[in-house]
């Protein structure tokens, strides 16, 4: 089910779990993230909990995934927003209404890994940081 959420804030519209397919996901991405090189998001989109994406002007400006462990914890992944439309919320808004659908479905922890430099957006979308460990694999 598709459920949409209009914001005169900037033109932007949100939309949880619409329809994406690979091509407008790798233009997204591409203009978005230095050396990003396109994949497929079928298989990642089967096994979401949930995802969002923004709209403007019937064009992709946003999107953030959110991944689940089948149980209590879900993870905020590949949050991107398309760089013409960056400093006006449009991150925290995508993350803030996938932590709702994401409490919605089940979910009661929301996790989200970032760099150091991504600490003040995380914090202006609700997260406290915590310890965590990580491994390369």
């Amino acid at each position: 089910m598709v459920m949409s959420e209009q914001a005169s804030e900037n033109q932007i519209r949100l939309e949880v779990g619409p329809a994406l397919g690979d091509v407008e996901l790798n233009e997204l991405f591409g203009a978005s993230w230095p050396d990003y090189r396109p994949a497929s998001f079928s298989g990642m989109l089967a096994r979401s909990l949930c995802w969002v994406a923004a709209y403007r002007e019937g064009a992709l400006v946003g999107f953030v995934n959110v991944a689940t462990d089948g149980g209590i914890h879900a993870f905020i992944l590949d949050t991107t927003v398309h760089p013409r439309v960056r400093r006006q919320g449009v991150g925290v808004r995508l993350v803030q209404r996938a932590a709702q659908e994401a409490r919605s479905r089940g979910a009661r922890w929301l996790h989200v890994d970032y760099e150091p430099h991504l600490e003040e957006f995380y914090a202006r979308c609700g997260f406290r940081p915590t310890a965590a460990g990580l491994m390369r694999l």
